[in-house]
């Protein structure tokens, strides 16, 4: 029996994983220290308009992701003003 791969693209670099694969395999697939940063709660994945998606999310072939740093809310600065 042969798995069927999609394809899809992490930080404008194609990758090929199984199908039925989560975001997180797809960074993982990637570079797997990136998957750990956003395990970590350090990154997070958007989608191809830049919303943020939950790394569980199943992908379908074609789909876009982009990593971004994690902004934390009411930062220092913020509360200082």
């Amino acid at each position: 029996m042969t798995t069927k791969n999609v394809r899809v693209f992490v930080n404008s670099s194609a990758v090929d994983i199984p199908a039925g694969s989560t975001a997180l395999d797809a960074v993982r697939s990637w570079n797997h220290d990136a998957a750990d940063e956003v395990r970590a709660d350090r990154r997070v994945i958007t989608d191809s308009r830049g919303l943020p998606i939950d790394p569980a999310t199943t992908v379908s072939a074609g789909s876009i992701f982009r990593l971004v740093a994690k902004r934390e809310r009411g930062s220092s600065q913020e509360s200082d003003e």
